[in-house]
């Protein structure tokens, strides 16, 4: 899991703000519509960065077809220090 999320979070242009957003959704979790109005992006690029972190095993969301809530997945959970780690890095 260290290599995935070193790749997802780190590895690529998208990287930091797939961070930024992972580092949001361990606050409290969120779906795709209050993350774009918290980062002020774009919502279709939340949902690209959403996606990228759902298919890695980043993030896991709720089943719900509208309104899906997305939250840290306990693959990430238990590899917290490691994020933590990369966002530092990142910030630096």
């Amino acid at each position: 899991m260290d290599t995935v999320l070193w790749q997802t979070l780190a590895g690529t242009r998208g990287g930091p703000n797939r961070a930024r957003i992972l580092r949001a959704l361990e606050e409290r979790p969120r779906n795709a519509n209050q993350l774009a109005e918290d980062f002020d992006l774009a919502y279709n690029t939340i949902r690209h960065h959403l996606d990228v972190l759902e298919d890695n095993g980043v993030v896991t969301s709720s089943d719900a077809s509208y309104g899906t809530v997305y939250l840290p997945s306990d693959r990430a959970k238990n590899h917290w220090e490691t994020v933590e780690r990369i966002i530092t890095q990142l910030e630096e």
